[in-house]
């Protein structure tokens, strides 16, 4: 529960005898929202105190940028939380209640505005979802602080019985807004988050952006706002995306410029082509969007010279 600061005896009888020019609502709603940006910031440690601290970089609010930061469960209890019941994630087995934080409150909160307009949510196995602008406003995500009113230990495990804390990112409900080809827009509901990162938008993809002569291609840019949702999670280019995978963006260029028949089978089923791969396929991929992904990852492979 959020500690609202404590008013005045002159304020309590304004409010009292002049309702009609201070709404009480919406002065404690105001009260309430500039509290909870204060008190996370004074709280934040430089230093973790518990496995179950969130760690938050990147360009935070009032520091340079790269710093790191901890916030406790205590912290983040203490916001308003958004309590509903699931119905439509893939990490629980069926309706369940989530209580938590919109990624938009600690964006505002948070987040050096307007360099930082990007949340990067990281888990502790090195997968990344990429929280863009648009996706935030449309699916409003959110950080799942409690589970059926549990702390972590109490919370499902996975599909794999592993455990899903000490953070993980739903949605009230989520309705695709995009198609690209075959490419639906999905749901990034990742768990086992240990850190946020706050960033820009544009700095953290123009790490992937196409490159060469062919970048502003129709086809290539299809590939390239497909590569940013689903390859992005896992495959880094430099010191930018996930690194789950253990491919970075130079092999996958390099598959599609040298084996794109070998490209295509792995994208659409991995294991296929290596027993060991974790990566889930993508059967559902037709031959457009593979060749959208295939012509934009051959950006980043020089073109041979006659």
């Amino acid at each position: 529960m959020h500690k609202s600061p404590p008013c005045s005896l002159l304020a309590v009888v304004t409010l009292l005898l002049v309702p009609a020019l201070v709404p009480p609502s919406a002065r404690e709603a105001s009260e309430l929202e500039a509290a909870s940006s204060s008190d996370l910031v004074v709280r934040w440690q430089a230093l973790r105190s518990s496995p179950l601290d969130l760690e938050v970089s990147g360009d935070l609010v009032g520091l340079p940028a790269g710093t790191t930061r901890y916030l406790t469960r205590a912290d983040l209890l203490r916001l308003p939380l958004v309590t509903q019941v699931v119905t439509d994630d893939a990490n629980f087995p069926g309706p369940t209640e989530v209580s938590g934080v919109p990624l938009e409150e600690l964006l505002r909160h948070l987040a050096r505005a307007p360099e930082s307009d990007m949340v990067i949510a990281i888990c502790d196995d090195r997968y990344r979802a990429h929280y863009l602008q648009a996706y935030v406003a449309t699916h409003h995500p959110l950080l799942v602080i409690k589970i059926n009113g549990q702390a972590p230990e109490g919370w499902p495990k996975d599909v794999e019985g592993s455990d899903m804390g000490p953070y993980v990112i739903s949605h009230v409900k989520f309705s695709p807004s995009f198609r690209i080809f075959s490419h639906q827009d999905e749901p990034q509901v990742p768990w086992g988050i240990v850190r946020l990162e706050f960033r820009s938008e544009k700095v953290v993809l123009a790490a992937i952006a196409p490159r060469g002569p062919h970048a502003t291609e129709a086809l290539v840019q299809a590939g390239y706002h497909i590569a940013q949702q689903n390859c992005f999670r896992c495959h880094n280019m430099h010191d930018e995306g996930g690194q789950k995978s253990g491919h970075p963006w130079q092999v996958l260029s390099a598959w599609a410029a040298t084996a794109p028949d070998y490209f295509a089978a792995y994208v659409r089923n991995p294991q296929a082509k290596n027993p060991h791969a974790q990566m889930p396929g993508n059967p559902g991929y037709d031959d457009a969007t593979i060749h959208a992904l295939t012509a934009y990852f051959q950006t980043f492979s020089p073109e041979e010279k006659p």
